[in-house]
């Protein structure tokens, strides 16, 4: 169950920071709301791709997003439920790969007003074809689990930002990159073991961040973290080896478990691939613990 509230609070802090790296424009709006009509649901079809990995892109204004893997066939196969008419989704085929998008949309003016009238709700599964997954999206809430796809390289973009996603399976095909940009949000991201990257960026504005590293590691992973404001939170189980050090301005460093060492400068002896985690923050509390 999405909880709404917050968001309405971070959107237009969000849209300022979507301004400056990506352009996801909201449906147009009269007096501050956004014009609603008949509720809507189409099928959402996009079919194997000849290239290898497939490159899929998912622009996504605002709403509820939801991914797992499933697709019986093809690359993408879901729904999508609306009820603003710019927001109709549709498929870009390109000689670079296939966008799925929220329709062509215009911003008149902010703030806007993401009430309970707007409905925009994607439910889309993904196919076991190696994919580069690229997803940008501005306001939304989103569940995704993307364990036991074979994802090659991963990059999501968001702004006012409820956001879960995770790996409960390991990632069948090794990840380049890993990039994970976000604005005022909340984001957990869990399995991250799991998730087979070589390297994994995460950078944050203002918000309240959990990256739990749980799962099979498979091979060494490098690791940085950057954050502006509020509160990141890292979860490294018991026996993973990880050396980590943090940078920046950090009002709060908790440190709950089985690490060594001290200052800002910390780690986890033990056999096997390691974690290598750098962590930089201009103000707020990091917390690194065991599960």
């Amino acid at each position: 169950m999405f909880t709404r509230t917050p968001l309405l609070a971070l959107a237009v802090l969000a849209m300022a920071a979507l301004a400056c790296s990506f352009n996801i424009d909201l449906p147009s709006i009269r007096g501050g709301t956004v014009d609603t009509g008949p509720t809507q649901t189409e099928p959402i079809q996009i079919p194997a791709q000849d290239s290898s990995p497939a490159m899929l892109k998912l622009q996504f204004g605002a709403g509820e997003l939801m991914l797992s893997p499933g697709a019986s066939t093809g690359l993408v196969e879901g729904t999508a439920t609306y009820n603003v008419e710019q927001l109709k989704p549709t498929i870009t085929q390109t000689a670079s790969g296939v966008t799925l998008s929220s329709g062509p949309m215009n911003t008149d003016s902010i703030p806007f007003n993401i009430g309970s009238d707007m409905k925009n709700t994607w439910d889309l599964k993904l196919g076991d074809q190696p994919i580069d997954l690229s997803i940008a999206a501005g306001a939304y809430h989103a569940e995704m689990d993307l364990g036991g796809l074979s994802i090659t390289s991963l990059t999501v973009q968001d702004g006012a930002s409820d956001v879960h996603l995770g790996f409960g399976q390991p990632n069948q095909v090794a990840m380049e990159r890993f990039s994970y940009s976000t604005g005022a949000s909340n984001v957990d991201l869990s399995g991250l073991a799991n998730a087979n990257f070589k390297t994994l960026i995460f950078n944050g504005g203002a918000g309240d961040y959990s990256l739990d590293f749980s799962g099979q590691l498979q091979s060494d992973e490098d690791v940085t973290i950057k954050a502006g404001l509020g509160q990141v939170t890292l979860i490294i189980p018991d026996g993973v080896p990880v050396v980590f050090d943090v940078r920046g301005g950090v009002t709060n460093l908790d440190m709950q478990g089985s690490f060594q060492g001290g200052g800002r400068q910390f780690n986890q002896a033990s056999p096997g691939p390691s974690l290598t985690i750098h962590v930089e923050m201009g103000a707020g509390n990091l917390v690194v613990r065991n599960p």
